[in-house]
């Protein structure tokens, strides 16, 4: 092995700019969440490895799984929802339902590395516990709607449909309900192995040529939402359950709307499978046009699995933003904030003005500035000025002598290079001013 200092592959280190993009996607997420009302949740990174295990069908070769040292069996969080799904039945009696939970937190799968996907990855989930109201749905995409928006992205659209859609397409198509999953799996892998990778996996899972083709026609189905559906009413006529299902895609675009969710930010999309096992009904994902990274976000409707662990059924909706893949895309477009956590760089003007210097910057923290302070007196002011630039600090606050006797300080824009000299009594409100032009 070697003796080079390296981290985990799949797991990566964020060094200061990386993780002031990250935070500021966390901030931005929180702020929006709770604009609707969801309320904080923190959960363990460890499970039990049965609280996770036969809750992700195909997914659950990912799990970490471990002894510990008393010889429990146990498993690193896989995702925020099974975790939620524990929550509500350990703690039923202390939650007043509907419940509006999100959290953000970190989840671990064996996953083979790429841009996109890691080992440790973030997470952001939002999910409405307890209605079955397709306005609850709805609310789910108008806050992943309005976190998009707030982080900066213009080119997103959340596609949408709806498990029993799917299911439809596969019973009309001739295939009985023990099929549908190999559907689900093929499916799912439209947009990485195209048509023809589909109709082989599918031939291979012994599915009728016919069968297919009526499959591919139907999932490919692209358009206005309306348009799509109103195709779907028809060739999925006699479906009682898929046309339940329309009905219901209907009904929470119709509230979406209401709540001002554009148009051109969701289309009805029927190819959308969700590999996760436990979906059963409206799905979505949100993707974005360039640069490619597949989905940002994605969830649904899963009325199922907290009632697994809570013995009462317990309808659900929820998202998880990919807060890595929020990262990259937003690193690669040039998103989000840019240089230093301070707003300011206070000088320290030789070891006779270490006190006065100082209480500058205590001054302008008090206020709410975010103020970095020079620690060497020796240090020449040109050299002290040169490393707040370099740091990316935008202003830098000078007292000398000078300034100190006239009751002063200057204030230096270090990329224009322009001056200000301004009264110690107007401190704050004039530096204030300085940093809103």
């Amino acid at each position: 092995m070697s003796t080079k200092p390296q981290n985990v592959k799949g797991m990566r280190d964020l060094l200061p700019p990386a993780m002031m993009l990250r935070q500021h996607i966390i901030q931005t997420l929180r702020t929006v969440f709770e604009r609707y009302g969801f309320e904080p949740l923190q959960t363990p990174a460890l499970e039990h490895a049965e609280t996770i295990e036969g809750k992700l069908g195909d997914e659950e070769r990912l799990i970490y799984r471990f002894e510990d040292h008393g010889g429990r069996k146990l498993a690193m969080r896989y995702d925020q929802t099974v975790p939620l799904a524990r929550v509500v039945a350990q703690y039923q009696s202390q939650l007043q339902l509907p419940w509006r939970r999100y959290a953000v937190g970190a989840s671990y799968r064996g996953e083979r590395t790429q841009r996109g996907r890691y080992r440790e990855f973030y997470q952001a989930d939002v999910d409405i516990v307890g209605s079955a109201s397709p306005v609850a749905d709805a609310e789910i995409i108008a806050v992943l709607t309005d976190a998009l928006t707030a982080l900066g992205f213009d080119n997103f659209v959340t596609l949408l449909s709806h498990r029993q859609i799917l299911s439809g397409i596969a019973r009309v198509s001739g295939l009985d309900e023990s099929a549908a999953g190999g559907v689900y799996r093929a499916i799912d892998k439209l947009d990485k192995i195209g048509p023809d990778g589909v109709r082989t996996e599918l031939t291979n899972n012994g599915v009728a040529a016919e069968a297919i083709e009526r499959i591919l026609t139907l999932v490919s189905l692209t358009g206005d939402s309306v348009s799509v559906l109103d195709t779907l009413t028809h060739e999925l006529a006699g479906d009682e359950r898929a046309q339940a299902a329309i009905t219901n895609l209907r009904a929470i675009i119709a509230a979406a709307s209401a709540m001002g969710v554009p148009s051109n930010r969701y289309s009805v999309a029927p190819r959308l499978a969700r590999g996760l096992s436990y979906y059963t009904g409206m799905v979505c994902e949100a993707v974005v046009e360039s640069p490619p990274m597949g989905s940002l976000l994605g969830g649904g409707r899963y009325d199922d699995l907290i009632g697994q662990f809570a013995d009462r059924s317990l309808p659900t909706v929820g998202i998880a933003f990919g807060l890595d893949r929020l990262h990259d895309v937003m690193e690669e477009l040039g998103m989000g904030p840019r240089g230093a956590m301070a707003d300011l760089f206070v000088t320290i003007f030789g070891v006779d003005s270490l006190t006065a210097n100082l209480a500058i910057a205590n001054q302008l923290r008090a206020a709410g500035l975010n103020v970095e302070v020079a620690l060497d007196a020796n240090e020449r002011l040109g050299k002290q000025l040169q490393a707040a630039n370099r740091r990316g600090i935008p202003f830098a606050v000078v007292q000398g002598p000078d300034e100190q006797a006239a009751g002063e300080v200057v204030v230096r824009n270090l990329v224009s290079g322009d001056q200000h000299r301004i009264s110690t009594a107007n401190l704050v409100a004039d530096i204030r001013a300085l940093l809103q032009k």
